[in-house]
């Protein structure tokens, strides 16, 4: 009787490790993982452009939805005094979504302008170095 132990070995490459470590650091507790200023960065661009984002489609949204409720009270219902006071409501939200954007987006510009700029030139500095 020939007993044999077989064993094969394989080591992930350098490609499969880096894949690894990102999938291990999305699991790791935000005060357990080290962010290195590039990704620090990149949340804080994230951080000021998503809610002004978010909140002109939202604004764009509803005033399409209750705009689109004056158009069908108007054309389905043949209720044209209210479908034209529901339309001018929803038009209202509608027309404010690209403002409320801008407002929101310059107020955060200039809420993380310093942090931002402080990263960037360090993160430009070392470059050079």
């Amino acid at each position: 009787m020939d007993k044999k132990f077989d064993y094969n070995y394989t080591a992930p490459t350098q490609a499969e490790r880096k894949e690894i470590e990102a999938l291990r650091n999305k699991y790791l507790l935000q005060e357990k993982r080290e962010i290195d200023s590039l990704t620090k960065l990149r949340l804080l661009d994230k951080k000021v452009q998503n809610f002004p984002t978010a909140l002109g489609i939202l604004f764009g949204i509803i005033g399409t939805l209750i705009f689109g409720l004056g158009l069908t009270m108007i054309l389905q219902w043949a209720l044209l005094l209210w479908g034209v006071v529901v339309a001018l409501v929803g038009f209202i939200p509608l027309a404010l979504a690209y403002p409320i954007y801008k407002k929101t987006l310059n107020k955060r510009k200039r809420q993380y302008s310093e942090e931002i700029l402080a990263l960037s030139n360090d993160l430009l500095q070392n470059e050079a170095r």
